[in-house]
């Protein structure tokens, strides 16, 4: 809304420790005890640990993909930098964005229950790839865990009961279950009743859900890791019952350490050779733990050329699935990190080293071509967010002219008329185009559309609303695309050498434009307030006033990149006292975001807080169309 009701806050007053409860809201963690499990009750539960991306649709559809990929995160204890749902400032962090590759994001910690941080569910969702937590009983305690909670069908449904409802509201998609200890006769034969009743419930409440099980237990209750699944460990061999697992290779999933810990094939960069054995005889594959990519360096600032040498080399044997995405698309190519936050090619005034996977956008295929062609976020340069896409490669002389770049392979329903923008900064040299290619039906075709000219009627009209689109050296070429009924299948950019010599090239890349909406039902909730005692050591210094909030709004989630935050005192004490400048908050990834100890003008005032929408498109949003929501107080409501 552009403009909301005064909110009188008397009722809403909290103490310090409600406040330092609110604080550890804006983080996500684990359950480590039965009984924390069993207590868990929504209306307590973490409100920002919550995924508000729903799963993507993929294509192919993830129960018609015969060799499945999974990646289990488990790395250095799990909830590092990315348990900050609102993100956090990182000089180095580690960050998956290889989503094209993979089906399943499993996030694996030791707590007996890993709820996965929302940033990571967000993204995921957003490439059609399911996430699931982890339930994870351990050795001797494990053991005392599993006889409780195993004992009897009302005791195993209690648990069950609560991991749906745990997975229901935070958000993510199903469970990896991982019981790591022995087990009585009578928990051997109430396991697979669990996981029947679990996947059942699962199912019912969630479409698409999953429930994996890892396969340490013997069906004589004892802990015996088989690397193999067999008559000993199957579900089948401990439940004598046939239906408890279906017959297929797709759902068995042969992990892979890419540690390499034991007497293993492959892992670390000879991953690949334990890759290809899995996909010779057909099965899904488990990569755990490819966090060795980062862990294993000195230097985490070079994790990028690590992460993408890996990814290079598994690519072979991996099987690439297309997210159907509605209109608008876009992508800056934002790995959800960086050393600098950018906007239309600018350096935001507030920016530093930062880290949200929230933040990723949609990421391309990052194709390698030893020698001829590299394809990596580059963080020094960007158009919006923390990197930008940089292409680097060399044209020879004896070859074409020109080299093919496939960026994205997608699933894109155009409208009768799409208007499409390429941002891209290229090295002196070359010539840069687009080629689509695209399906009707049974019809494929593909076409170079041709930039439109300043002259045009439509870009100039663009221009009006956005403005500047062309700082620091980038160019915005925009495409009018004229595909009645298709989709847009991949998208590939063309680099061409000018002359007829040897050229190295450089080239970073952008964005496709839409319209945009109002931001709506802003509104204030968990105000708690704070005077800090500390001004002075007599007390005659005026105690400072620190406020705390979560705002909340809605916007269409197929529309925004990011919100940023502002507040600002309208008047007070007395009521011809003028405003005060707008003063930037934070920026927020998600429609709900945690105020924490803002110092306000002490009472009486009036503040405004406004949530302003960063459009996919480009779009500079006119101020009308920003939410706002006014918060009035009065010393005796502080």
């Amino acid at each position: 809304m552009s403009s909301g009701p005064e909110q009188s806050q008397g009722d809403l007053r909290g103490e310090l420790e409600e406040d330092a409860a609110s604080l550890k809201a804006a983080t996500s963690g684990g359950l480590q005890t039965l009984d924390e499990l069993l207590s868990w009750q929504r209306n307590t539960a973490n409100p920002f640990n919550v995924a508000t991306i729903p799963l993507a649709v993929r294509e192919p559809p993830l129960a018609r993909s015969t060799r499945r990929t999974m990646v289990s995160h488990d790395m250095m204890g799990g909830y590092l930098d990315d348990r900050f749902i609102q993100g956090t400032k990182s000089e180095a962090p580690y960050a998956f964005y290889h989503w094209q590759y993979i089906d399943i994001f499993n996030y694996f910690t030791h707590n007996l229950v890993t709820i996965p941080p929302a940033v990571w569910s967000n993204v995921a969702h957003k490439h059609g790839v399911i996430v699931l937590g982890t339930f994870i009983t351990e050795w001797t305690e494990g053991s005392k865990v599993c006889e409780e909670f195993l004992k009897d069908a009302e005791s195993y449904r209690s648990v069950a009961d609560k991991l749906v409802q745990i997975s229901y509201h935070h958000g993510f998609d199903g469970w990896l279950i991982n019981i790591e200890n022995s087990l009585s006769a009578e928990a051997v034969r109430n396991t697979p009743l669990f996981l029947r009743y679990l996947t059942d419930q699962m199912h019912l409440r969630r479409s698409g859900s999953m429930v994996l099980w890892y396969d340490s237990v013997l069906k004589d209750g004892k802990l015996q890791w088989q690397n193999e699944l067999n008559t000993k460990n199957s579900l089948e061999a401990m439940a004598a019952d046939d239906d408890i697992v279906r017959d297929r290779q797709a759902d068995i999933y042969v992990g892979v350490d890419v540690f390499a810990r034991g007497e293993v094939v492959g892992g670390m960069f000879d991953t690949n050779k334990a890759l290809k054995l899995i996909r010779d005889h057909n099965f899904s594959a488990a990569i755990f733990a490819p966090g060795w990519v980062y862990e294993s360096l000195h230097d985490k600032t070079e994790f990028r050329k690590n992460q993408d040498k890996f990814w290079a080399l598994l690519s072979d044997f991996l099987y690439t699935h297309r997210t159907i995405t509605p209109l608008p698309f876009i992508s800056s190519f934002c790995q959800g990190f960086g050393k600098a936050f950018y906007w239309r090619g600018q350096l935001e005034g507030w920016s530093s080293s930062w880290f949200n996977p929230g933040a990723q956008d949609v990421q391309p295929l990052y194709i390698q071509d030893p020698g001829q062609l590299k394809m990596c976020g580059c963080p020094e340069d960007a158009w919006s967010g923390g990197n930008s896409l940089l292409l680097e490669g060399l044209i020879l002389s004896t070859s074409p002219d020109k080299v093919c770049v496939r960026v994205f392979s997608l699933h894109v329903p155009l409208a009768t008329r799409s208007l499409m923008t390429l941002v891209f900064k290229q090295s002196i040299g070359i010539k840069v185009s687009l080629k689509l290619s695209w399906i009707k039906g049974q019809t494929t075709g593909s076409e170079s559309p041709v930039a439109l000219h300043g002259a045009d009627q439509q870009v100039q009209k663009l221009d009006q609303l956005i403005g500047d689109q062309s700082p620091s050296g980038w160019t915005v070429r925009r495409y009018l695309l004229d595909l009645p009924g298709c989709v847009l299948r991949e998208v590939e950019v063309w680099v061409q050498r000018e002359g007829d010599q040897d050229m190295q090239f450089t080239c970073r890349l952008g964005e496709i434009m839409d319209p945009t909406e109002e931001v709506q039902g802003v509104c204030i909730e968990d105000v708690v307030w704070l005077r800090d005692t500390s001004d002075s050591s007599d007390g005659s210094a005026p105690k400072t006033l620190r406020l705390s909030a979560t705002l909340r709004w809605h916007y269409p989630p197929q529309l925004w990149c990011h919100f940023r935050l502002y507040w600002q005192k309208l008047r007070g004490p007395g009521p011809h006292v003028p405003s005060d400048p707008r003063v930037p908050v934070g920026r927020a990834y998600s429609t709900l975001f945690r105020v924490t100890e803002l110092e306000v003008p002490k009472p009486p005032a009036l503040l405004e807080l406004v949530v302003e929408p960063v459009a996919k498109e480009g779009f500079i949003i006119p101020e009308s169309l920003w939410g706002r929501c006014r918060l009035s107080y009065t010393e005796d409501q502080t």
